[in-house]
Order: C-alpha cells, then sequence, then structure tokens
C-alpha cells in the first residue's frame, strides 16, 4: 500500500471542506497513528549473506588453491553433465540478438552475468548466482574430536 504524507491528506480533506472541528480530530488520530511506538526498537541492519558451494572431495582430487564457480539450476530428471551446453546455447542466442550483438558475451562468466535470465529459460536453466562464488572443499567427514576453530 502506498505511504501518503499526512499533510497531504489534511490539504486533501481542506479541498472537500469538512468541518474544521472533524478535520482537526482526524488530522489528531493520524498524527498519532503515524507515532512509532516507543516499545519498538530499532532493528539491526541485516546480515549481508553469500552463496558457498561446498564440494565433497575425500579422494582430494580437486585442487587446493580456492576456485570459483556460480549456482544454477537444471530440471532434476536431466542430465548435469548438459550443464554448459545449456549456457553456451544461451550464449550463442544472446549473440544473435540486438544487444548481444553490440555487447556479444565470449566466456561461460560473461555470460552468467550479462545475459538475461530468458534465453536461459528456454534451456531450463536457471542461474542463481550471476557472480562467482568461491569453492569450498570437505573430506565430508566430521572429526572424531573437537577441533579448536574461530568463532563464526
Amino acid at each position: 500500500m502506498p505511504k501518503i504524507d499526512v499533510n497531504k491528506v489534511a490539504e486533501i480533506l481542506k479541498k472537500n471542506e469538512l468541518e474544521p472541528t472533524l478535520l482537526r480530530r482526524v488530522m489528531d488520530e493520524l498524527r498519532l497513528a503515524v507515532q512509532p511506538d516507543p516499545g519498538e526498537e530499532e532493528k539491526p541492519p541485516p546480515i549481508k549473506k553469500q552463496f558457498v558451494i561446498l564440494v565433497s572431495d575425500p579422494e582430494q582430487k580437486l585442487p587446493k588453491d580456492d576456485f570459483v564457480g556460480w549456482v544454477l539450476q537444471i530440471p532434476e530428471e536431466d542430465n548435469v553433465g548438459t550443464t554448459p551446453e545449456r549456457v553456451c546455447r544461451a550464449a550463442y542466442d544472446f549473440n544473435d540478438t540486438k544487444k548481444g550483438s553490440l555487447l556479444p558475451v565470449s566466456t561461460i562468466g560473461e555470460t552468467l552475468e550479462n545475459v538475461p535470465a530468458k534465453h536461459f529459460k528456454e534451456y531450463n536453466t536457471w542461474v542463481k548466482t550471476r557472480t562467482p562464488v568461491l569453492v569450498v572443499r570437505t573430506d565430508n567427514q566430521i572429526p572424531k574430536e573437537v577441533v579448536e576453530t574461530e568463532h563464526f
């Protein structure tokens, strides 16, 4: 619902020639309704969140260095190996458009960041993170003893 200034409401009521006593009562009630409740505390700003891809790597085949990736969705029954091909097809479609001919995409990263969702939708692909996120490796095991770590 759109918000309206109390003074604007007063002007509208005056234009419609309301009785001054009724106008004063209505305006007093509106001013009271607009006041914040004294019991309400200001909430702290929300915590900014990020996506992280957690990859199980018990045989330690992945590289030790940090690397990035994107989070996408495809239909459950489809082969996940077709995901790169889907992204490439969306890039080809985009590059065939007027905007794509002016600013063509040439990498997977550029495609995921710049190509509109309608091009991915044709191939049943939904991009959840347009910017790359860090991929974190895990050996998929919970240690038996408690390990002292930094508090989050």
